[in-house]
This record gives C-alpha cells, sequence and structure tokens, in this order.
C-alpha cells in the first residue's frame, strides 16, 4: 500500500513511473515468501532468491503480460536486495556501478518503512550514497573493522600438493613444485 501511496503521489507530481519498479513492488510480497520458505528449507540465501523470482515471473506471466524489459528490471532489482545488507570492503562501492542501483535503493527504502528490512540498514546507504568517496571508502573500511568475522574469498594462491609428491625444481626457477608420486 505504501508503494501504491507513494506512486500517487510521483503522478500527482508529474514525476515518472517505471513501470518495472511498480510490478516489482506488487509482486514482493509473492517473491519474499517463497525466498523464505527456501532459505528455511536450507537452500542458500542467493539461490534461493532467484530460484523465487523464477516461480513469480513464471506463475505472473501465465496470468499477465508482463514485457520482457520490465521483468528483467524486476529481477534486478530483487536480486540487489540482499547485496545492500554487504557493507564492508569493495562491496557497496562497485554497487554504486549498478544501473538499477537508484530503483533497487527506493525499493529498500520500501522495505524499510514498512519494517521488513532494519531501518539503519537503510539509513547507512542513504549516507552512503550522498557521500563524497572518500567518506565512501571510509564508511566501507568502518563496516569492515566492525565486522571482524566477515568472510574474506581467497583467490589463486598456491595449492597443496597430493600426498606423496616429491619436490622438484623447475629449470631457471628459484620455486619448488610438486611432481605427482
Amino acid at each position: 500500500m505504501l508503494a501504491l501511496s507513494r506512486t500517487d503521489e510521483r503522478v500527482r507530481a508529474g514525476k515518472h513511473i517505471a513501470p518495472g519498479f511498480l510490478f516489482a513492488t506488487l509482486l514482493w510480497n509473492e517473491v519474499l515468501t517463497q525466498w523464505n520458505a527456501r532459505v528455511a528449507g536450507g537452500e542458500h540465501r542467493l539461490p534461493a532468491l532467484e530460484q523465487a523470482i523464477d516461480r513469480v515471473l513464471e506463475a505472473q506471466t501465465e496470468k499477465l503480460a508482463i514485457q520482457r524489459r520490465y521483468s528483467a528490471d524486476m529481477r534486478e532489482i530483487w536480486m540487489m536486495q540482499p547485496r545492500f545488507e554487504r557493507r564492508h570492503g569493495q562491496a557497496p562501492i562497485r554497487l554504486l556501478e549498478h544501473l538499477r542501483l537508484r530503483a533497487a535503493y527506493d525499493f529498500l527504502q520500501l522495505r524499510c518503512d514498512c519494517g521488513e528490512a532494519p531501518a539503519e540498514l537503510g539509513h547507512w546507504w542513504t549516507q552512503f550514497l550522498h557521500a563524497d568517496a572518500d567518506v565512501r571508502a571510509q564508511m566501507a573500511a568502518q563496516r569492515s573493522a566492525a565486522t571482524p568475522g566477515a568472510r574474506r574469498r581467497r583467490r589463486g594462491g598456491r595449492r597443496k600438493a597430493p600426498a606423496g609428491a616429491e619436490p622438484v625444481a623447475l629449470a631457471g626457477q628459484g620455486e619448488r613444485h610438486h611432481k605427482p608420486g
């Protein structure tokens, strides 16, 4: 209802209404219900969200003729919601580059205003979006320091040699590599 009342306000003010955003707000409850059920069933959050989105869009395309570009907008807005929860390191800075950031942020604000998402989350993103680059970097760094258990993904690096492998020096290189035994 909040989304519809804000849409009315935008119409009265002569502002643009994005159909994809409006559909996203109208169908979010179905997506959220299915997403929560899948996560409760043991699925990982992002794949569960993707599956919930797919099911809702499949069901709706049988009833409504939602153009593909609008369903693509809806999918992007919905898939960005979990990304707003990641406020440390480079994640929030990379999110700034997303084409649908403003729509997804407005959607997040609706979720916060309805009590579905924490108000603190919406407040943080409002500050982040209105800050300059230095303040943004500082905010992301503070979140990193505040979340010491944040998972870090390893990239590349050395792999352990299989058991029983003997070290072998490669010609011209000081490193020792393992040859399968």
